[in-house]
């Protein structure tokens, strides 16, 4: 069996409802015809092929239209077993086709647009409606797929010029529904200069995979072909990037994995389907951070695709510079970091709780560790007749005050104007510059600055360690009030 069916039933999960739609006169009652010969019949046999042949549209030729009324082939889909492992269920929708100027067959005999019967109304409406109805209803609810079937005027009794206006409309509306399609471009030459030339033109016009075929001569090649590019129109479902994994690890407010997520950003929002994998690969490639960017992998059943990004290692370099601050140009400046980095990190991760807990709630407390603790030499105790031992241990606390600590500056500059002018002035910068800006030749922040640490500088290293005495006897005592004197 063919990989692809193999796909096409994993992309749709068994179920392939095909809704074929398109201009009167275009072939689609022969596409259908020629697709349930190709992929069903071939499966069931008995009173089920007998009932599936006699559900089959009619075909003829001429200008006269044949489909009056949508219809479901089979009625009711069929499950077939394509192998022991694999099985779909298969229904295929003919739809009324829109009219094309020279067609005949949906005028009564008074003259008026002819009614047909539909299965979404329990009334008769408009030949006209039932076309525009009727694809809506089978594309949007009742099909996975979509087939439009056009022409190129080389068979029948209309030109070119007749299916285009029909064309443009139903591909127009299709565009606004979820429901991936390709169009067929039947014709009696499919493998000529010009009719390739024109479905090329018409997959650039539309963003939507043209196929030409003979829907007269339709084999079961042909329907791989088609339902391989009716894949290649479902979204992508899962698009792996396989990056360096130091990019990979960069934290997103990184200038550098700022710009590679813009980067990714920016295409998959213009791409996304599953024939758009190479374009988008093609067009990171033109991101001059990417010295090569491949599709490595591709699995159409499962809509997944994975692209592989290679940087210039020089990157690398500018990366580590900026977070460093500093370059390594050797393997023992490296292991001197890595040590340093050791040594800090031990130091942070005890006190990182006490850290979070200020800023939350103005009050961190560091927890000590085993390796803290000190035990001192045990004590026989005695209570009334009975002894026993007295075990004491001492270990460090680190309490966190958080203070919030204020800074006043008051420069006397002139008049009531000129002062509101100066404040205006100050609310117009971004805040980052506020912090910039110069009065009386020094910067804000070093005026502030300045003021926050004389205040700081003012607490003496007494009252700091009567701080430290006061709050190591609330603890130690375990008294849950305080009344404190500072002198």
């Amino acid at each position: 069996m063919e990989n692809i069916m193999k796909d096409i039933v994993h992309r749709t999960s068994g179920e392939i409802y095909i809704g074929v739609v398109g201009a009167v006169r275009s072939g689609k009652s022969t596409f259908i015809n020629k697709f349930i010969d190709e992929k069903v019949l071939p499966y069931v046999s008995g009173d089920i092929r007998d009932k599936i042949i006699d559900e089959l549209p009619q075909i003829s030729e001429g200008k006269e239209i044949m489909t009056v009324e949508p219809k479901f082939v089979p009625n009711n889909s069929i499950k077939i077993a394509l192998d022991d492992e694999l099985e779909m269920n298969v229904r295929l929708v003919d739809c009324v086709g829109f009219i094309i100027p020279e067609s005949s067959g949906y005028i009564n005999n008074e003259g008026k647009i002819r009614m047909v019967k539909t299965p979404w109304y329990e009334e008769e409406i408009p030949f006209t409606e039932a076309a525009e109805v009727g694809t809506k209803k089978v594309i949007k609810n009742h099909s996975n797929i979509g087939v439009v079937i056009t022409s190129d005027g080389s068979f029948g009794e209309f030109g070119r010029s007749n299916y285009v206006e029909a064309e443009e409309k139903i591909v127009s509306e299709l565009k606004e529904y979820d429901t991936p399609f390709v169009i067929v471009m039947n014709s009696s030459t499919p493998h000529s200069n010009s009719t390739v030339a024109l479905c090329d033109e018409l997959s650039q016009k539309y963003d939507v995979s043209v196929v030409p075929m003979d829907v007269n001569q339709m084999t079961n090649n042909d329907i791989d072909k088609l339902l391989r590019e009716a894949l290649y129109e479902f979204e992508i479902k899962e698009l792996n990037l396989n990056i360096p994994s130091w990019l990979s690890a960069l934290n997103d407010d990184n200038k550098y994995k700022r710009s590679f997520n813009e980067a990714i950003s920016s295409v998959t929002n213009d791409f996304n389907k599953f024939k758009h994998v190479n374009r988008i690969a093609e067009s990171l490639n033109e991101n001059d951070t990417f010295t090569e960017v491949v599709v490595s992998k591709v699995e159409a059943g499962e809509g997944m695709a994975e692209i592989t990004i290679k940087c210039d290692e020089g990157l690398y370099d500018k990366v580590l510079y900026d977070i460093l601050g500093d370059s390594i140009n050797n393997r023992g400046e490296f292991i001197r970091l890595i040590q340093d980095y050791q040594t800090a990190k031990e130091e942070y991760d005890a006190i990182e709780m006490a850290l979070q807990e200020v800023k939350v709630r103005g009050y961190g407390i560091a927890m000590p560790t085993i390796k803290d603790m000190k035990l001192e030499t045990p004590e026989v105790i005695k209570q009334g007749s009975r002894y026993g031992v007295k075990v004491k241990a001492i270990a460090p606390s680190i309490h966190m005050v958080k203070v919030e600590v204020e800074s006043t500056f008051e420069p006397i500059i002139g008049t009531e104007s000129q002062s509101k002018e100066l404040i205006e002035h100050l609310m117009d910068e971004e805040v980052e510059n506020i912090w910039e800006s110069k009065i009386f030749g020094r910067t804000l922040s070093e005026v502030v600055n300045d003021g926050i640490k004389a205040k700081l500088y003012q607490l003496p290293d007494s009252a700091q360690v009567r701080f430290r005495d006061t709050i190591e006897k609330v603890v130690n005592r375990g008294r849950g009030g305080i009344i404190a004197i500072i002198i």
